[in-house]
Order: C-alpha cells, then structure tokens, then sequence
C-alpha cells in the first residue's frame, strides 16, 4: 500500500513537472522567439501590414476600405464617393448578409452559382452602375471595357486590390472630379500597380487605398 502511494505521487510530481516545462517552452518562450523573429525579420506584416498618411495609420494593405458619401435619410446604403477610385464590391453585391462595406466582423461572398438569375441582375445593375459613374463629358465607358473584378465581389469580400483594367476605367471620372489631367491620373495609376508575385503568381494589381493616398497628395499639389 505504501508503495502503491508513493508511486502515485511519484507519478504526479513527474507529472506535474512535464506540465510545468511544457507551459514554459509551449507558451512563454516559443511564443516569445516567433514574435520576436516576426518583429525581426517581417516587421510591417507581423504588424497588420499597416498603412500610414500624415503620420497616422489609416488602414492594412491587405483589407479594402468603402469611399462613400454620408448615408442619406431613407437609404439603406451610401452613395459612392466619385472623387476617389472605387474598389470592388465588397458586399456580394448586396445579397448576402453577411459583409457589407468592408465589415470586418464577418466575411464573405455570395455563393450563388453564375448562372442564378438574381445574380445575373445585380452583375447587370453593377455593371450599368459602373458604366454611368465613370462616363464622362468627353468620354463614355464602353461596357467591353467593364473587367469582373468591378461588377463581382472577391470571395471574402475584403479584397484590398482592383485590377488595372478596372482602374483604368475609373481614369477619365477621377481626372474630371479633382481637376486633373487624364495622362497624370493614368500615369498615378501605372505607378501604383504591383506585378505578380515572385513573377507567376496571381495577376497585376492596383491597391486602392494606396492609390487614393497618391492622389489626395497629387491634389494637395494642385
């Protein structure tokens, strides 16, 4: 019997003690050696990859932000701001409940099949949209020129990134709304679109919220 006590309670210690050093390699010093290689090495991504203007951060690379005008009495959702280039939908083109304008609790698209006809609608209407908000007194969209990424949500519905084509119909608005030449948008434009990564992967793209960070200072300029 005495055997069988102090075998336990050898047990227990030897227990006890394994617990105590895991704790201490698992969730002290492990966790303090990735942060501090993450700091080392990879400091803007181990932070949010953070974006700053005027000293201040004012969003991530990585998560899209809405440019919207004030929501006026009676509507549900805001008018676009046309003074500023415009990201992709962000809300599953108003369907699916469960992000809409960037939220950042929830994410996600619509998951409708391509062929599903209220969805055919609102890429129809987006798509309309798109070509009467960027139509201008010398310059009409041509509806070919309207890419996917401006009438379709990303599958999160967070995507921080338009493609060039899709900037590159927003040109002639954003030149006529701030006063601006055509050939200097356009050339802001081409200035702030990233290649693929490491060469093959993914497609061009443009960050908008950089891209209007750009332009807010070109318009400082004047």
């Amino acid at each position: 019997m005495h055997n069988s006590v102090m075998n336990t309670a050898r047990l227990l210690w030897a227990g006890l003690r394994a617990l105590l050093v895991l704790t201490v390699v698992t969730g002290i010093l492990y966790p303090l050696a990735i942060t501090g290689v993450a700091q080392g090495l990879f400091h803007d991504q181990a932070n949010g990859s953070e974006i700053t203007a005027d000293g201040e951060v004012v969003g991530s690379s990585l998560i899209g932000q809405s440019y919207d005008l004030p929501l006026r009495k009676g509507r549900e959702t805001p008018d676009p701001d046309l003074m500023w280039f415009q990201p992709r939908p962000s809300n599953g083109l108003g369907g699916n409940g469960v992000n809409t304008q960037y939220t950042l609790l929830l994410s996600g698209a619509t998951n409708r099949s391509a062929d599903n006809k209220e969805l055919i609608q609102w890429v129809r209407a987006a798509k309309a949209a798109v070509i009467r908000d960027n139509s201008t007194a010398d310059h009409t969209v041509n509806p070919s020129d309207v890419p996917a990424d401006a009438v379709t949500s990303s599958g999160s519905g967070l995507d921080p990134d338009i493609s060039p084509q899709y900037a590159a119909v927003q040109v002639h608005r954003i030149a006529e709304r701030n006063g601006l030449s055509v050939a200097r948008v356009r050339k802001l434009v081409e200035e702030h679109t990233g290649g693929r990564t490491l060469g093959f992967i993914g497609e061009p793209r443009v960050n908008v919220l950089e891209l209007n960070i750009a332009l807010k200072e070109l318009v400082a300029k004047g």
